[in-house]
């Protein structure tokens, strides 16, 4: 969801954050050292993680940490929205061959009725032999609707709401370093779908039920079920917030009736990241580039779609163009491509709580179309901003979002999350 106003909590949060124990050497911004080793990597293989306990650390030698974050947020469509949630975080290994692992779930509620309950992880097993990703989400929502395709105006923004159910899977299995390849399974349930007569200006028909490509099957309770290989090759370092490394990651997911889907299609996605230090370990360029192809008979729902805060394993916890409203355009193909610069703000600071912040610069391109062969320079959308990070967890990387952002069709907005962007 967009937030056109969030923000965090921070009663409570400072005093958890504040509780943890101090970050080892790879866990923070810092000059590479001079010894032959690669920035930003973990201490030698089969070096043993010892922290002191605090405040939310779980396990033997406090590997794991476990801690509640309350959220408030306002956005036009829902009203005031509070809801609590929960992030584990931490390794799964007493080794630094095992990159650290997340877990996070949240429920909020708003003032006009919608409401979420999600749980999405990320988890590497001891040795990384196995990579499980995945949510599980329940959805009460309301969101714009603004047509298909790169043309899209905002006089047709029209209000629609649904319940929306959802499965989403992979599992896969090391079969090199830093290469899994294994399964996805996605299921997506909608129920309730309804929207007002009107567009939000009052002046037209809804065009959710006046758009010349869309179908009164798609207006209906539609599910949709698919399967597929997934193949990732991830080199990063700390996934949530990566300083080095590069991921590769290529699936392709069938649905079919066989499977119990009400529509038959395809969908082949490719998304390719790559992370590196300026000069130092205080400065990151970060950059991704994601595309989203399909094949056969897609409800709107199921389109390729840029805007925010898609996240989930559907973009692999990705946000796409911030500033972008969600789903904004949308159409049955999708490339983007985005970079963001990261910077640590008070490295030198003599309070020890300012260090913790970062501040970044962000921008990106992106373009959805019907056909691959349509796509065009004129069409492009553009979308940029800039935030501040919190490192909430400095162990693991854990940072707490803060951005403000614009794009092309939609209003400047912030936006608050957990982790970086992509």
């Amino acid at each position: 969801m967009r937030f056109s106003l969030a923000a965090l909590v921070f009663s409570g949060l400072s005093f958890t954050a504040a509780a943890q124990p101090a970050a080892r050497p790879d866990s923070v911004y810092t000059t590479p050292p001079a010894a032959p080793r690669s920035v930003g990597l973990a201490p030698p293989a089969g070096q043993q993680l010892r922290s002191t306990k605090s405040f939310g650390q779980l396990g033997k030698n406090g590997n794991l940490s476990l801690l509640p974050i309350p959220v408030l947020f306002y956005q036009a469509e829902t009203g005031l929205g509070y809801g609590l949630g929960a992030l584990l975080s931490g390794r799964f290994s007493a080794d630094t061959l095992t990159r650290p692992s997340n877990a996070r779930l949240q429920y909020w509620t708003t003032t006009e009725g919608q409401s979420l309950i999600q749980l999405v992880h990320s988890v590497y097993t001891p040795g990384e032999k196995f990579y499980l990703n995945g949510e599980i989400s329940a959805y009460d929502i309301l969101l714009y609707y603004y047509g298909k395709g790169p043309g899209t105006t905002s006089a047709n923004e029209s209000e629609t709401d649904y319940k929306l159910f959802i499965i989403n899977q992979r599992i896969q299995k090391q079969i090199a370093p830093k290469l899994f390849f294994g399964a996805l399974y996605r299921f997506t349930n909608i129920t309730g779908v309804g929207a007002p007569a009107k567009t939000t200006d009052g002046n037209s028909t809804n065009f959710f039920y006046n758009d010349s490509r869309m179908t009164e099957r798609e207006r209906k309770n539609t599910r949709i079920s698919g399967l597929g290989p997934v193949l990732t090759y991830d080199t990063r370092d700390v996934p949530l917030a990566a300083f080095s490394g590069n991921l590769l990651d290529v699936s392709a997911t069938f649905n079919g009736t066989g499977l119990g889907s009400d529509y038959r299609f395809t969908r082949y996605q490719v998304d390719a990241r790559h992370f590196q230090p300026l000069g130092s370990n205080r400065t990151i360029l970060a950059a991704q580039f994601l595309g989203q192809f399909h094949t056969g008979d897609v409800p709107f729902r199921e389109l390729a779609g840029i805007g925010a805060n898609l996240g989930g394993t559907l973009y692999n916890n990705a946000n796409l163009l911030r500033g972008i409203y969600e789903q904004r355009y949308r159409d049955r193909q999708m490339i983007m491509f985005q970079a963001e610069i990261r910077h640590k703000l008070f490295p030198n600071a003599t309070i020890s709580w300012l260090k913790r912040f970062d501040g970044a610069v962000f921008g990106g391109v992106g373009n959805v179309n019907q056909y691959v062969d349509k796509f065009s320079l004129s069409d492009t959308k553009y979308a940029g901003g800039a935030g501040i990070r919190f490192n909430f967890i400095r162990r693991d990387r854990v940072n707490l979002r803060l951005d403000y952002a614009g794009g092309t069709g939609s209003k400047p907005g912030i936006l608050f999350a957990i982790g970086e962007a992509f």
